[in-house]
């Protein structure tokens, strides 16, 4: 694994799963409870400089994840992305897909979903 001094995700050691390439963890500071991080085991920045290996090693634990939370947290939805370069609100450069669990209720319209990302666009 390559790693950077200073990377939280270089450093992580609480897999909850894990293949050849990456690793899943549950976010520090999630969003909904059971939020949980897709992440490379090779210090990489951003999405597009991923290796195609790695891209389906972290889409393969992104299912294995799925399939975690809707046993063990039983959510009635998912948001899934990857936010890349700063202008996109990436702020830890090691890439990372988030896989976050939507529950009914938990904001008062859904409706958009990852549009959100630009509150005056969500709405369409």
């Amino acid at each position: 694994m390559s790693t950077t001094a200073n990377c939280p995700f270089c450093m992580a050691s609480e897999a909850v799963l894990r293949n050849d390439l990456a690793f899943a963890i549950y976010d520090r500071a999630p969003v909904a409870p059971g939020h949980m991080l897709i992440i490379p085991r090779r210090h990489v920045a951003d999405w597009f400089d991923t290796t195609p290996q790695e891209q389906s090693a972290m889409l393969a634990l992104l299912e294995l994840s799925r399939t975690l939370l809707r046993r063990e947290r039983r959510p009635d939805g998912f948001n899934f992305g990857v936010n890349c370069g700063e202008a996109a609100g990436q702020s830890i450069f090691h890439v990372h897909m988030h896989l976050i669990p939507r529950y009914r209720g938990d904001m008062d319209d859904p409706l958009g979903g990852v549009r959100g990302v630009i509150p005056a666009r969500q709405k369409y």
